[in-house]
C-alpha cells in the first residue's frame, strides 16, 4: 500500500463517469493488448514514444533522465504483474499534465495487487508492486461493479 494513502489499494470506489473525461490539458494515450505478444516490450515502446512525444526525452539532464526510466520501469512492473497473476493485460492508459503521469493497466484478473510482506530483497521475484510503491507517489485498484477484473494505477511526478 502506498504510504500517501489514507486508504488500502482496491478500498476506493470506481470514479464517477463524469471523471472519465479527460480533463483539459491532460495528454492520452490508450495502447490495446488484443492479440497481441511480447506484450512488456510492446508496453515500453508505445511509453517511450508517449514520453518522446510529451518531451519527456529526449532528457535534458540526470533528473529527468531519471523520471523518464522510473516510469518505464513501473510500466514493465504493472504489466508484467498482469501476465503473471491476471491472464494478461487487456489495455495500458498513460495520461500526463504537467505535474503528473498516470499509468493504467486493465486486466481481467480477480486477484489484488500488493507488496509481498515482509519483503525480502534478496530472494528472486516478488518486487514489483514494492517498486511501484517506492518510486509513484500514489497507485491503487479500482474495480467496476458487476465486470470482472481490474485497473491497477500508478501516478509518478514530472521532473522538474
Amino acid at each position: 500500500m502506498s504510504t500517501t494513502r489514507p486508504y488500502p489499494p482496491g478500498d476506493r470506489d470506481p470514479e464517477p463517469e463524469a471523471a472519465a473525461e479527460v480533463p483539459q490539458g491532460r495528454q492520452v494515450r490508450r495502447l490495446s493488448f488484443d492479440g497481441e505478444s511480447a506484450v512488456v516490450p510492446l508496453a515500453r515502446d508505445f511509453t517511450r514514444q508517449a514520453l518522446y512525444a510529451w518531451g519527456w526525452l529526449p532528457a535534458a539532464g540526470a533528473d529527468q533522465r531519471a523520471a523518464a526510466e522510473d516510469v518505464l520501469l513501473v510500466v514493465s512492473e504493472l504489466v508484467t504483474n498482469a501476465c503473471l497473476h491476471a491472464e494478461g493485460p487487456d489495455q495500458l492508459q498513460i495520461s500526463c499534465d504537467r505535474k503528473v503521469i498516470r499509468l493504467e493497466v486493465s486486466d481481467k484478473g480477480a486477484g489484488q495487487p500488493a507488496p509481498r510482506s515482509p519483503h525480502r530483497a534478496g530472494r528472486p521475484g516478488g518486487h514489483g508492486m514494492f517498486i511501484v510503491q517506492r518510486l509513484c507517489l500514489d497507485w491503487g485498484v479500482v474495480r467496476s461493479p458487476g465486470e470482472t477484473g481490474k485497473t491497477v494505477w500508478a501516478e509518478l511526478g514530472a521532473p522538474a
